[in-house]
């Protein structure tokens, strides 16, 4: 696979440096609406849709003897939901019961939540759909009467999920996709100035493609709102998995499975330049047959000279280099890799710090768990494997340059232990040979010409990368 081809939102607007703290969902195809019905305890669509922008049930929600089905359509993006033959995670969920709308949308409008006093460049960034000209718009596109929408599955500080259910079409296609549908209101976005960042992250996120990578399908929006339709995960958020497990943590072979899934899931995102930088148990999310999912791109940059100085992520996760505030590449990835992992093993990450700290504390606030981290003053438990503890001591090395690489993670014994073909899976993928550095994609979200000293760091880390996949070579070939 080569570079990701980043493919810009048509309205006009830069990125933000803010990051809008949404989790995000994910989701499954149906066969179709007739096979989903007969299995599906869901409400009916007049009891489950939401209500339109001015508070009343949709035109398509409101029973009529002549009412007309909506005609065929596509995401706003001009694709339409995925036609692939049904898998096994979308056959299993067959039966799935989207549940009922719990009102919260109206509540919200009622407390004022409904539209902002905004416009020009913060509309523009927001207009997701494609552009502010109806002269540019696609003649279908998504809209909420187009969907079944159940129960909430989640609230955050701009919105919230549901699970939803697209309708058929008037020739009977489209129905029965199962989706995590994501509400932000427009207002909150702009309030907190997140809505540029929210618009890369779209832009990103919708460009993915892997098992392992959260899918994101479309995206529409109205007046004071914005839907993502992402896929949808039946067992949700790890970390609320991971505190109702016995010592918050995952036996030795569940831990080293997610590890084989994560390392394939981490090479795919470098491979297409995409640093994630937040990568935590809130930001995954876990399927059918314990399939994990990569989520909330919130964070994530696409950087094809592999260097950023924003210190972002959550404390606990981040690597010395944003302690310290010198650029940073895609390594960062690898050093929360390891406290994953440590997490996933342990319950807690190594440089939890016991001091006490509001929810929301900023990371320069917490001076003992920084000065940890600059040092990798870490202990591992007694009940740690030894072979588990080498792989995380290679991943939390302090200099980033000495982190063990994906591919070297999942040829790591350990790793190997527990999924046995992950290396041959990723190769298989083509995506193996390629790092955040190797090549430059012929388009990027950042249009700027490149920097002397940019050049100069992607033409080393190109030599960088050469010199070691010719002593991968001659090691396989002595093999």
């Amino acid at each position: 696979m080569g570079a990701l081809q980043v493919q810009p939102l048509q309205a006009p607007g830069a990125a933000s440096s803010s990051r809008p703290p949404v989790a995000g969902a994910h989701l499954a195809r149906k066969p179709s609406l007739d096979a989903l019905s007969a299995n599906s305890r869901a409400p009916s669509r007049a009891g489950s849709a939401l209500p339109s922008e001015n508070g009343s049930a949709p035109a398509s929600a409101r029973p009529s003897t002549n009412q007309a089905r909506a005609p065929p359509h596509k995401t706003a993006s001009g694709a339409a939901p995925p036609r692939a033959p049904p898998t096994a995670s979308s056959v299993a969920l067959r039966a799935v019961d989207i549940g009922k709308y719990d009102g919260g949308m109206e509540r919200d409008e009622r407390r004022g939540r409904r539209t902002g006093d905004f416009g020009g460049k913060d509309a523009a960034l927001l207009a997701l759909d494609s552009g502010t000209s109806s002269a540019h718009r696609p003649t279908r596109v998504w809209t909420l009467s187009q969907f079944e929408t159940g129960r909430a599955m989640g609230k955050g500080k701009f919105g919230r999920v549901y699970i939803a259910r697209t309708k058929a079409d008037r020739e009977g296609n489209g129905g029965g996709f199962i989706c995590a549908l994501k509400l932000l209101y427009k207002k909150d976005c702009v309030m907190y100035n997140v809505q540029g960042q929210i618009r890369r992250e779209v832009e990103i996120q919708m460009n993915l493609r892997h098992p392992n990578v959260l899918r994101l399908y479309g995206y529409f929006h109205d007046e004071g709102r914005v839907f993502l339709m992402l896929e949808f995960a039946a067992k949700g958020e790890m970390y609320k998995i991971m505190s109702k497990l016995d010592g918050r943590r995952w036996t030795e072979a569940e831990a080293g499975r997610f590890t084989g899934q994560m390392a394939d899931g981490l090479a795919y995102l470098h491979s297409k330049h995409v640093i994630h930088r937040d990568i935590k148990p809130e930001n995954l999310l876990v399927g059918l047959n314990d399939v994990l999912k990569i989520a909330d791109f919130g964070w994530s940059v696409h950087a094809p000279g592999d260097h950023r100085r924003t210190a972002c992520g959550t404390l606990d996760y981040m690597p010395p280099e944003m302690i310290e505030d010198v650029p940073h590449g895609h390594q960062v990835d690898l050093w929360a890799f390891g406290i994953l992992i440590f997490e996933w093993l342990e319950g807690t990450p190594p440089f939890d710090s016991q001091d006490t700290f509001n929810a929301n504390r900023d990371y320069q606030e917490a001076a003992h768990t920084r000065g940890r981290i600059r040092k990798g003053d870490y202990e591992f438990p007694s009940h740690f494997q030894p072979s588990a503890a080498d792989l995380v001591n290679r991943l939390l090395q302090i200099n980033p340059k000495e982190r063990l690489p994906l591919d070297r993670v999942m040829q790591h014994p350990w790793v190997r232990k527990w999924d046995a073909d992950v290396y041959e899976r990723a190769k298989s993928g083509g995506y193996l040979a390629d790092t955040p550095a190797h090549k430059l994609p012929s388009k990027n979200i950042n249009t700027a010409p490149m920097r002397p000293i940019q050049a100069r760091q992607a033409k080393e880390a190109r030599q960088r990368v050469a010199k070691l996949e010719a002593q991968q070579a001659r090691a396989e070939g002595k093999a």
